[in-house]
This record gives structure tokens, C-alpha cells and sequence, in this order.
């Protein structure tokens, strides 16, 4: 019998679309690291969002191909707490992280 080394949780998005979420394969995780990179450039909160919502679609993209595909229609099954949460299952980031918060504000300074 196999061993499962990862956790697979199904959440529901807002348009009661329901998926299950598990850290991404190294292809789609390299996609999804390049759309994070992004980040480093951004300089308003349209921007911040932009990166995070194309950082869902490539985490979403096999569990809910339909809805990726229509951009109008993935950023209404989005909100901020679960953008974070597919964030955190799919790419390993933590948003809420302190540590992340304060490498932040040290950047800034």
C-alpha cells in the first residue's frame, strides 16, 4: 500500500464551485513561482491582485480548467481569505506569515 506524503483539502469557492487542493506538481509549481515573481515589481494593490489571482488560476488549472479560462468569472469565485488558502495548500506560501510580513516592511524601509 502506498503512503500519500501530502494532504489533499477541498474548499468551496465563492460561486460554490468545490476543489480539491494539493501541493502542485514541480511543472505547474514552477509556472505558479514565475507568476509570483511578479511581486517584486508591483507598486499598487490592482497590481498585488493581479499576481495573486494568476497564481490561483495556475494552481486551479486542473481542478477547475472551465473556470481559469474565463477570467471575469474566476475573480467572482475569489475572495482574499480563500486566494490565501489556495495559496498556502497549492504553493506553500504562507500570506499571513509574520515573518513574510516583516521581510516586507524591511523592504520597504
Amino acid at each position: 500500500m502506498a503512503t500519500t506524503v501530502y494532504n489533499v483539502e477541498e474548499i468551496e469557492l465563492q460561486d460554490g464551485t468545490k476543489v480539491k487542493l494539493k501541493p502542485l506538481s514541480i511543472t505547474l509549481l514552477r509556472k505558479f513561482m514565475a507568476a509570483m515573481a511578479k511581486s517584486a515589481d508591483i507598486t499598487t494593490e490592482e497590481e498585488t491582485l493581479n499576481v495573486l489571482i494568476e497564481a490561483c488560476a495556475i494552481a486551479l488549472e486542473n481542478q477547475a480548467p472551465e473556470l481559469v479560462k474565463d477570467r471575469q468569472k474566476l475573480e467572482e469565485a475569489l475572495d482574499v481569505p480563500t486566494i490565501n488558502r489556495i495559496l498556502e495548500i497549492c504553493g506553500g506560501i504562507k500570506m499571513d506569515d509574520p515573518n513574510l510580513l516583516a521581510a516586507v516592511l524591511a523592504g520597504q524601509n
